[in-house]
């Protein structure tokens, strides 16, 4: 079973985006914050029916994603019939197990949202849009141009990118640039790595002057063999990068902001 960060790098993260969304894989299914709330209103409610009525959703769509995850991460539900008590529905020990270790990783994850932010200094070479094209001393990159006036050509910019938004693939891995939306890439090596209980701070080094932050589970890391002087490719989307002007008094040609 893997853990994921739901950064989507598209292995996954959901997106890498802005902030981590914590999940768990096993067998090509995805137990996420609407299977754990699936699961808990089973517990709650005694029933499949009542859980996915509390949760306004089909009892079928229900029953079918319960088997998904089923094939995948074993019995979950134990289903009883008569009796009684009328029967009813109940977690087995193994679904409680998977709600308890979905519940560490997610409070793990919380503790990201002061994830370091790494900053490229550069250049605009062009300009698509809301995305500006950065020229920087690891590479150009893509990046939303953002402030007031926003960059323009020719302007001096720092572009940002928190570490919850950026995935760490294996070289001989790395999903094609047309297989991913994560199309700002660099390769690096690893030159930190501080591992935690759930969540591994990795610092890697990509030809700037500042390394580059990435947060990784530790599933993740340790599928990557991550360590010092691992050699790995960064990836990131644009909408998650940022391009500020450098200078907030006055760019490099004079001109007042």
């Amino acid at each position: 079973m893997q853990a994921n960060d739901g950064s989507d790098g598209d292995g996954s993260a959901g997106g890498g985006a802005a902030g981590f969304e914590a999940s768990l894989v096993a067998d090509g299914a995805t137990f996420d914050g609407r299977d754990a709330a699936l699961l808990r209103a089973i517990a709650a409610a005694g029933s499949v029916s009542g859980a996915a009525a509390n949760l306004g959703r089909s009892r079928a769509r229900a029953l079918s994603r319960l088997e998904t995850l089923e094939s995948a991460f074993g019995d979950l539900v134990e289903r009883r019939r008569g009796g009684a008590d009328g029967g009813g529905s109940r977690l087995t020990q193994g679904a409680r197990a998977l709600l308890a270790r979905f519940d560490r990783l997610t409070a793990a994850l919380a503790g990201t949202a002061g994830a370091a932010e790494s900053v490229f200094e550069g250049v605009v070479a062009e300009r698509d849009g809301e995305l500006a094209v950065v020229d920087t001393d690891a590479g150009s990159l893509r990046a939303l141009a953002v402030g007031d006036p926003d960059p323009a050509a020719g302007d001096r910019v720092q572009a940002s990118v928190r570490a919850d938004a950026v995935t760490l693939h294996d070289p001989g891995e790395t999903p094609s640039a047309d297989a991913t939306s994560a199309r700002n890439r660099f390769p690096g090596v690893a030159s930190a790595v501080d591992r935690g209980d759930a969540v591994v701070e990795v610092r890697v080094d990509v030809g700037a002057e500042e390394s580059l932050a990435a947060l990784v589970t530790v599933d993740s890391a340790d599928r990557l063999g991550l360590r010092e002087g691992r050699e790995v490719v960064a990836s990131f989307k644009a909408t998650a990068t940022r391009a500020t002007r450098a200078d907030a008094a006055g760019d490099a040609d004079g001109r007042e902001t």
